[in-house]
């Protein structure tokens, strides 16, 4: 090191280390954690995008979330089976909020549609009480 005097003051010019290697990539990926979750997002949205609509048992939460996730994101639709067979398009606030009562049926999101809900200037709209 050196010192570079001027008029501001003293300034310490630094070196880099040459045994450093190039920089670490891993601060740039995601962690395992999160980069499993994209895996298993896109590999449903793939399975419904494929098959046309898929079922969802009313207990499956993991996969109901999954499909929450890309319902809010606009990739795909997400309709509720009655007892009786009859179906009702969920919107996301509902899906996310939704329980194990009743499976689902997802399917493939209609060409040009936009989100079903618009956002609202506020945080938190996902998660409103109805």
């Amino acid at each position: 090191m050196r010192n570079l005097s001027g008029e501001s003051g003293t300034v310490v010019a630094f070196r880099r280390n040459k045994e450093r290697a190039a920089p670490v990539d891993h601060e740039l990926a995601p962690s395992p954690r999160i980069a499993a979750a994209r895996r298993d997002q896109r590999s449903l949205m793939d399975t419904v995008y494929e098959a046309g609509t898929l079922p969802v048992a009313a207990g499956d939460r993991e996969t109901k979330l999954l499909a929450s996730r890309l319902l809010v994101y606009g990739f795909l639709t997400i309709d509720e089976v009655g007892e009786d067979g009859a179906t009702r398009s969920l919107r996301p606030s509902e899906a996310i909020r939704a329980g194990r009562d009743r499976p689902w049926r997802l399917s493939r999101a209609s060409r040009g549609v936009s989100l079903s809900v618009p956002i609202p200037a506020r945080d938190g709209f996902l998660f409103e009480m109805a």
